[in-house]
């Protein structure tokens, strides 16, 4: 990772290495970008470009079949794009690691993440994933290991919310969204 890339992504990317996750699967976003950037250059990891986020669960539920653990990094936009294949990874009980990256929070500039940020929870909630969440830089490595260890030992579907206040708030430039 560069010296651009936040400390508490490389505490995810240890994470991977110590549960052996093999394969990451991601619809690009800015607040995963130095993760991104770390798995696609391990020889140990497959990071594999996603078009939209539920084929992330179809892509690590036949990793695990295959013998290898998963991610799936999204930003919270994604969520609802992900509610039937949740069926998936429920009824089969293939464990499932999502790690979502917050909008329409803190220091949000985009009127139309806030209705989905402020719904991610619950909505993961309802759907039978444990959720846990991490809005300090220290606290990421800790919850991404225990949520890794609850997903993979326990075969169940968990997400660890990452807050925009982690991530930085997003604005507007005339090339388009950039953290700040």
């Amino acid at each position: 990772m560069d010296s651009a890339d936040h400390g508490w992504q490389r505490d995810i990317h240890h994470v991977f290495k110590q549960r052996a996750v093999r394969q990451v699967a991601y619809v690009p976003d800015a607040g995963h970008a130095g993760l991104i950037r770390a798995c696609e250059s391990d020889p140990e990891i497959t990071a594999s470009v996603l078009t939209t986020e539920e084929e992330g669960i179809a892509l690590l539920s036949g990793a695990w079949l295959g013998g290898q653990a998963g991610a799936l990094l999204m930003q919270s936009s994604g969520v609802g794009n992900c509610i039937n294949m949740l069926s998936l990874a429920a009824t089969c009980r293939f464990p499932l690691l999502m790690l979502v990256t917050m909008r329409g929070e803190w220091g949000e500039f985009n009127p139309w993440q806030i209705t989905m940020g402020q719904a991610v929870p619950d909505i993961l909630s309802r759907a039978g994933v444990d959720v846990y969440r991490a809005d300090k830089a220290e606290d990421v490595g800790e919850t991404v290991a225990g949520a890794a260890g609850i997903a993979f030992d326990g075969e169940r579907m968990v997400a660890v919310l990452l807050g925009q206040r982690l991530i930085g708030a997003k604005r507007w430039t005339s090339d388009g969204e950039e953290s700040e």
